[in-house]
């Protein structure tokens, strides 16, 4: 099994987290959603596999490149 790192894209804060520990995500499938100059910026699930860790909780600072959960496949 291999871990997959999410990333955020860019700068700003969660805004709010629309996944668990231990979901399924399919490829495209939202793990949060990051604030970032009033716009809301999706991080999406590259590739499919399970939620093991979440890095962030929603109100935290992130900066662009940032791991902010990891999956296995």
């Amino acid at each position: 099994m291999a871990t997959i790192e999410a990333k955020s894209e860019v700068t700003g804060s969660v805004w709010k987290i629309v996944c668990e520990v231990g979901q399924v995500l399919e490829p495209g499938d939202m793990l949060m959603i990051i604030e970032s100059m009033k716009m809301e910026i999706p991080v999406i699930a590259e590739d499919g596999g399970t939620v093991t860790e979440l890095k962030v909780a929603e109100g935290v600072p992130v900066t662009e490149g940032q791991v902010v959960a990891l999956l296995k496949d």
